[in-house]
């Protein structure tokens, strides 16, 4: 085929997944094109107008830790920030900010438009070549004839790869309300064996907020000093803006009633999903409203938070009220809830069903198994929120980028950052519904903190090209700093006055105590760092230090695992002891590390043991020969 022009990378989808992707490749000094229907809609929220939540802000975290942009964007767009489970550990906290939807997008757009190495398109890739007699990409076609020739393709479809909308008993072909959908690449994943699922997604109305009761509401402002996401936002090298440094504006909160889940109930027969419509499987950690009222039937209320979508509009995100009831349906269940009896829809809620693929097919570079040069990100992949598709689109664009450079490609894993553990869960486990983080699915979330992303990942960014130079030596610098103090407060004695006797203690050891905050040890006598940061994280690793020693001796043995990578022409059916079954499991799952091979299922510590000893005789044979 005859080539109309030709890039290193080229990036199909908008999105979150697609934004982040594009980012890194054309960071990483690949010549990148991003491919989408309409370019003013990059970094479009077409669901919540929020970033981060429970892990969701950890991995926000750790994309701005490999230079990435999600964090800095929410820094400069948001409109309230809070700092989740505040009461509870370090280990669960999280960051969340809302954001107005407009300025975000509008900071997207202009920064995938003015990025070196960037080049974006407006039209649809409708098919994907591969070399003649090959199972390698060679580049894409798209619906206005352009043919583009490349070493990596990333698909980010997102909703769009036959989306179909549902408003109860109405519904259309739709790749987001008023886009049309991509109804033409599904035909090249058919053509080269892929699975296609299909799974649903919904999201609430769109309510005036000039119709609303607030004076009935319960107020949820933000936090003070709030939280920030990216460590390069001012202040430099902080997660904490400056007391009153970002105006905030104030959420509300409102509760469904007897009458909403009575409307709900009579009319469940005209929703999409319990008339039959649907046949894509939706998410259960944010299921549709009629999903919560039949699934929790004894619970008489359920929490509806409202959130504003823009700092000066008028639009109003009911988030917990998503539904594919029928419009006249939604006007009356909406108005059955307090401060909303009067309350004007300017959008109706609706449900949406689209195809991915099974991210089993994938390695853990985000690369399809079945074509070389071919990697998904996003809710492609069968994840919902747009945390977790920006954190994918992170990975599969720097792994594109090597690709087209011919350097060996990068992987997470699970013990070092919340990126890691989904594309672990996702590429190991598959999925069955749409996945979402929660800090419970890491084994590793006491190391793998909302505080701590950009001291974990700074040397792994740094010898990607993500990072420069004057930023690792900044880290670095800090990463010092805190060994020291640490180092400092195990040697410097306190003196302690208990029971009229004088004891001498350790300042790490009076620090360990629950009573004893780090802003204490001044009055003991015992200087404290100057910097926040470093004062912070002091303080957790000495208050925690007993727990992290537990956890890093439980986890040895896997992180030992981990190391142990598997050649990639591996025949599991030379090892002795294995059963033909897992021969298969293994086969087809092709792990990369025999970490990843003990947490397939059907995987027993056994066939561990087997494969390790079949290891150790090839390299026993090497060294021979």
């Amino acid at each position: 085929m005859v080539y109309d022009t030709e890039f290193d990378v080229v990036v199909v989808g908008g999105g979150h997944a697609g934004i982040e992707a594009a980012l890194a490749s054309a960071k990483l000094g690949a010549k990148t094109a991003l491919i989408t229907l309409d370019k003013e809609k990059v970094g479009l929220m077409p669901c919540n107008p929020a970033i981060g939540g429970i892990a969701k802000g950890i991995v926000v975290r750790e994309i701005d830790a490999f230079g990435g942009e999600m964090g800095r964007a929410i820094d400069q767009t948001g409109i309230q920030f809070k700092m989740l489970n505040t009461r509870k550990g370090p280990a669960v906290r999280s960051p969340r900010a809302q954001a107005d939807k407009e300025e975000y997008r509008k900071y997207m757009s202009k920064k995938v438009q003015n990025t070196e190495n960037l080049t974006v398109i407006e039209d649809e890739v409708i098919d994907i070549t591969l070399k003649k007699n090959s199972n390698e990409v060679e580049g894409v076609i798209t619906e206005k004839g352009l043919r583009i020739k490349a070493k990596s393709v990333v698909v980010t479809t997102g909703t769009f790869l036959g989306g179909l909308i549902h408003i109860g008993d109405k519904r259309f072909p739709a790749g987001r309300m008023e886009e049309k959908p991509s109804n033409k690449l599904p035909e090249f994943y058919r053509r080269n064996g892929f699975i296609l699922q299909r799974f649903k997604t919904g999201t609430p109305a769109r309510l005036d907020k000039r119709t609303i009761n607030w004076s009935i509401l319960e107020e949820a402002p933000g936090d003070e000093p709030a939280p920030k996401f990216s460590f390069w936002t001012e202040p430099y090298g902080s997660y904490w803006f400056k007391e009153g440094q970002k105006e905030q504006i104030s959420c509300y909160i409102t509760y469904t009633t007897e009458k909403t889940h009575e409307i709900i109930r009579k009319n469940l027969h005209r929703t999409a999903l319990y008339g039959g419509a649907i046949t894509g499987i939706g998410p259960r950690y944010c299921p549709s409203i009629e999903d919560k009222i039949v699934k929790f039937e004894d619970k008489p209320r359920h929490t509806v938070w409202l959130e504003p979508e823009t700092k000066d509009g008028i639009s109003i995100y009911p988030n917990g009220l998503s539904t594919s009831l029928p419009e006249e349906i939604q006007w009356e269940m909406y108005r059955s809830i307090p401060g909303l009896e009067n309350v004007v829809l300017l959008k109706p809620a609706y449900a949406i069903e689209y195809f991915i693929v099974p991210p089993t097919e994938l390695y853990p570079t985000l690369e399809t198994k079945k074509i070389k040069g071919l990697y998904h990100a996003g809710n492609f992949n069968g994840t919902t929120g747009y945390e977790e598709a920006a954190g994918q689109g992170l990975v599969a664009g720097i792994n594109a980028a090597l690709r087209a450079f011919g350097k060996e490609p990068f992987y997470l894993r699970r013990d070092e950052s919340y990126i890691g553990v989904m594309i672990d869960d996702l590429t190991t486990k598959g999925v069955i519904e749409p996945y979402r983080l929660f800090t419970s699915r890491s084994e590793y979330r006491l190391h793998l903190r909302q505080d701590n992303p950009i001291l974990r990942l700074y040397g792994k960014a740094y010898n990607l090209g993500m990072l420069s130079e004057e930023q690792y030596k900044f880290v670095k610098e800090i990463e010092k700093e805190i060994k020291d103090w640490l180092e400092f407060y195990k040697k410097e004695a306190v003196k302690m006055v208990a029971g009229g006797e004088t004891k001498r203690v350790t300042a790490f050891n009076l620090l360990q105590r629950p009573e004893i905050s780090i802003d204490k040890l001044p009055s003991y006598g015992v200087c404290v760092p100057d910097k926040n940061y470093v004062r912070e994280e002091v303080e957790i690793n000495v208050k925690y230090s007993g727990y992290f020693e537990r956890e890093r001796k439980m986890n040895e043995k896997m992180r030992h695992l981990e190391n142990i990578k598997l050649p990639h022409d591996i025949d599991y059916s030379k090892i002795a002891g294995l059963t033909k079954e897992v021969q298969q499991k293994l086969s087809k799952a092709k792990p990369m590390t025999l970490g990843h091979a003990a947490r397939l299922e059907g995987i027993t510590p056994a066939a561990i043991t087997a494969i390790m000893v079949y290891l150790q005789k090839m390299r026993e044979e090497k060294t021979k020969n």
